[in-house]
């Protein structure tokens, strides 16, 4: 997805985009939700916010926003399948605008299978990191990977704020092509040449300094506010051009990484030990009390890792992107603030509010640390599987695809080959019996 997209996204929140929302305004539920996370992220540095409230209400602000803002990827994905918006026709000659790879990436079958295996083997990778090496030295090498990942994140996620808020700053976008050849395999340096074009505005150049000021500043405080910035910033910009694909991939994924929390949670020290050492924005800090603890001098904070946001966000997003294909939302343009109907949306993000409300009242009442996904899991393919079938919509949710291109292009081969052999069979003609030999 560009920057140009990017932007797009932010400002359709800003403005309502180009849509229709009953009489023009805004969701008020995506603006409430965007205000929540602001205000309880000041809150939370000023005044003792109940951990569970905080946590709860963050959570499901952010899942709200963030899902709304994937909507981009319909358009997106309208334009890779050579749509054209309303009102737009190709001239004599002119070939339908593709986007390449528009629609951010996309899961595969393949990918959502081998998923918690190689979730896996970070995981223990980490744990042994942590057990055989200097602990500190482990924690400043992971932190400048996040510091660099999260400028990154932090450029594109204020640049459109910094747009509205600073109209005077000049739109025009510098354009300059890098491309470096490099001798390395393309299991540790990617594909050659690496592609480090630019292409930005002031208001990209304006927000990237800031970034780097923030990432310098997170790198040398590890303030938990700090923290919570990058780590909201990584959930709203995964699930905001992450596409699960279809359905049943989801549910592949959800259920691979069900079997992998319980395991590593409840059969292991190892998700524990490797949560409680590593010193990144991998989590969401929520403080118990603003009074350091006498002994340690530091806050006391619960937490909840990103992946307990995002892997279900995805799902989520997936969802009301279904809501919006099962009643004809016009992807063109995209509009965050479109009002349309949203069973599937609304009734999965109400289970997962219940099953992270489970997961906090079993951690609390049994003083140990529990796998968030063995109650948000079931939640999420219960309540979208029961939703399906209250409207009989069963068939529909699990022949939904984002992927349409690459599934009419294998139906079409298909398709072909089966043509070629009935070819083959009739140029053939009906076989003669072999005449017998007399003796």
């Amino acid at each position: 997805m560009t920057s140009e997209t990017m932007e797009k996204t932010s400002s359709a929140i800003a403005t309502g985009g180009g849509g229709v929302v009953g009489s023009g305004g805004k969701n008020p539920l995506v603006v409430a939700s965007s205000a929540l996370i602001l205000g309880l992220w000041v809150a939370a540095q000023v005044v003792d916010v109940p951990y569970v409230v905080n946590l709860m209400i963050l959570v499901t602000s952010i899942l709200y926003v963030a899902c709304h803002c994937s909507l981009i990827l319909r358009e997106e994905q309208a334009l890779a399948r050579g749509e054209l918006p309303p009102g737009e026709t190709l001239k004599e000659g002119e070939d339908a605008p593709m986007v390449a790879a528009a629609a951010g990436e996309t899961m595969r079958k393949e990918d959502a299978m081998t998923f918690p295996l190689l979730g896996s083997a970070s995981l223990f990778s980490l744990y042994c990191a942590f057990k055989f090496f200097d602990r500190d030295t482990v924690n400043l090498i992971i932190s400048a990977y996040f510091c660099l990942v999260g400028c990154a994140a932090l450029t594109v996620s204020f640049s459109p704020v910094l747009s509205s808020m600073l109209p005077f700053l000049p739109s025009t976008r510098y354009e300059k092509e890098i491309k470096i050849n490099h001798p390395l395999p393309a299991f540790l340096g990617g594909e050659s040449p690496w592609d480090l074009s630019v292409d930005c505005t002031a208001a990209d150049a304006l927000s990237f300094l800031c970034s780097v000021a923030f990432s310098v500043v997170y790198f040398r405080t590890k303030h938990w506010a700090l923290n919570n910035v990058l780590g909201i910033a990584f959930c709203l910009q995964g699930i905001e051009r992450f596409s699960l694909g279809t359905y049943k991939i989801g549910a592949i994924l959800l259920v691979g990484l069900f079997f992998y929390d319980i395991f590593w949670v409840f059969g292991t020290d190892v998700m524990v030990t490797v949560a409680k050492n590593l010193d990144g924005p991998i989590k969401i800090l929520f403080p118990r009390s603003l009074v350091p603890n006498p002994i340690t001098n530091k806050i006391e904070c619960s937490l909840l890792g990103l992946g307990d946001i995002v892997i279900p966000g995805f799902f989520l997003a997936l969802l009301l992107r279904f809501d919006a294909h099962r009643h004809d939302v016009c992807p063109f343009p995209t509009n965050v603030h479109a009002s349309f109907p949203k069973p599937y949306f609304h009734s999965c993000l109400l289970a997962y509010v219940a099953g992270l409300g489970t997961t906090l009242y079993v951690m609390i009442a049994f003083e140990a640390a529990q796998p968030a996904l063995l109650y948000l899991v079931p939640a999420c393919l219960g309540s979208s599987l029961i939703c399906a079938l209250v409207r009989g919509e069963l068939k529909e949710l699990f022949e939904y695809s984002e992927e349409e291109e690459e599934e009419e292009e294998e139906e079409e081969e298909e398709g072909e080959g089966e043509g070629k052999k009935e070819e083959k069979k009739e140029g053939e003609g009906p076989k003669k019996p072999k005449a017998k030999k007399e003796d």
